[in-house]
């Protein structure tokens, strides 16, 4: 049990000092840290083989702090420190997996016994875990395609916090699947047979969204000829999912954190609380630290959102089931518009197979159904794919400069990937301003786009409301 590695978890320094004292001199290697959202924070970059949290703590508690390491590590133990005041709660802690307690003050002794013990009798994972993961590697998992490692993760989180009703933030790019793993959470749930309530944060102004999360009484604002109810309501027993939860205004957000925090709500105009019963599941495609820096994001409600992060990651980090989604993908489209398509030319699937996608796997499936629909023969040739007139990215084209080793070859895949990105995104909103003759408000009405982050792309893009560039 030498050298096993120790994580402290106390907001008392002079306790977290303590206690690392005594096991440092059992040849233990300890770290410490103050709060429960710091301990997840240092769990998702290294592995320990032991937890000893304090029991009440501001912020986080040491019950959310087994909780979310029995989601995402089951197999490491937990020892609760308590009060004499709180051993009831701690011993009820033990029967949701809590490996033991130690009551304050304790002796050095006594620590070292309840360590040894809970070190001695850590778990492997479950079988039923495992069985689950090999069908993954076999078929992929719920509409999930993919076998690589990368994927086996996300699918190994997804199953874990299933069970729970841990907070859930999922982050990745545009076109990642962040929506299906949020389903594949709900369908795997106990609340499987309750409603699954999806929200685009992103599309709606603020004012409503409120309404829309929150419900109204009739009369409490301009419009509001009757009571509505909310989607927190809606989703009462079952799922509530806010895509684009970066969208989300000021002052929506500290109204989202108090019903977080206390499981009610107050529709607006309202004056009753109105309990909910929600498993909440978030999802970005933004950096939400950086946005707490620039203060345009809450940073308590980041860490009440992040209790479950799962990272989607982007398909050029996961070429190994490039093959297997094309595969997928042609036999979907060729099923759904009843064409006769053998395959796919050499010189396609080896661009295919190379090409950086920005749009990860929604472009590669737009990218076949395209093929398909163009294809006038039984085999997807370069014409059909009908997306790159540009040299460098076109599978025929010209390549100015052949890279000479990794490094060049991965910043020029950064190129292309950015200028691709850039380019579809100018074309979108240049578009969207023309048929609204320029005007902003209405351009940003029509796409589904917050004004304030319409404005946004256009700034990055150097576009005015002129039509200057």
């Amino acid at each position: 049990m030498e050298n096993s590695r120790l994580l402290i978890v106390d907001d008392e320094a002079v306790i977290r000092d303590g206690l690392k004292r005594v096991l440092e001199g059992e040849n233990f290697a300890v770290e410490t840290c103050s709060s429960g959202y710091s301990a997840l924070e240092i769990m998702q970059q290294r592995e320990f083989d032991l937890i000893i949290t304090d029991l009440k703590m501001p912020g986080m508690s040491g019950i959310e702090v087994l909780k979310s390491v029995r989601t995402l590590q089951p197999d490491i133990p937990v020892i609760l420190i308590t009060g004499y005041a709180s051993v009831d709660t701690a011993v009820e802690a033990m029967k949701n997996g809590a490996a033991d307690y130690i009551t304050k003050p304790f002796a050095p002794a006594l620590l070292m016994e309840k360590v040894r013990n809970a070190l001695s009798q850590r778990s492997m994972p479950l079988d039923e875990i495992c069985l689950r993961e090999e069908v993954s590697r076999q078929h992929g998992f719920h509409q999930f395609i993919g076998e690589s490692r990368e994927m086996q993760k996300v699918y190994h989180r997804i199953m874990h916090v299933a069970a729970t009703n841990s907070t859930v933030l999922i982050t990745g790019e545009s076109g990642t699947g962040k929506e299906l793993a949020a389903r594949a959470i709900h369908d795997n749930s106990p609340r499987k047979d309750k409603p699954f309530v999806a929200v685009d944060c992103s599309s709606l102004a603020e004012t409503l969204l409120e309404s829309e999360l929150f419900g109204h009484v009739k009369g409490s604002f301009t419009g509001a000829v009757q009571t509505k109810t909310g989607l927190f309501k809606v989703a009462d027993g079952g799922t509530l999912f806010l895509d684009e939860v970066s969208n989300i205004g000021l002052s929506t957000q500290a109204k989202l954190l108090r019903a977080l925090q206390e499981r009610k709500i107050t529709p607006i105009g309202g004056t009753q609380l109105v309990p909910i019963d929600i498993h909440l599941v978030a999802a970005t495609n933004k950096n939400l630290k950086t946005m707490v820096q620039e203060g345009t994001f809450r940073e308590d409600l980041f860490f009440r959102l992040n209790i479950i992060p799962i990272e989607l990651p982007p398909l050029r980090d996961r070429t190994q089931d490039i093959p297997i989604l094309i595969r997928h993908f042609l036999k979907k489209y060729t099923t759904e518009i009843g064409k006769e398509i053998r395959g796919i030319a050499p010189d396609v699937m080896s661009f295919l197979g190379s090409y950086a996608y920005p749009g990860n796997v929604r472009e590669l499936e737009n990218m076949i159904e395209r093929a398909v629909v163009l294809a006038e023969g039984d085999i997807i040739r370069n014409e059909d794919l009908e997306l790159w007139d540009s040299t460098a990215s076109a599978p025929h084209g010209r390549i100015e400069h052949i890279p000479l080793n990794a490094e060049e070859l991965k910043e020029m895949k950064r190129h292309i990937r950015d200028h691709a990105m850039e380019s579809l995104e100018s074309a979108f909103v240049r578009n969207a301003l023309e048929r609204n003759g320029w005007n902003v408000t209405r351009a940003a009405e029509e796409t589904g786009i917050l004004r304030p982050n319409f404005q946004s792309m256009m700034k990055k893009l150097g576009i005015s409301a002129r039509g200057e560039h």
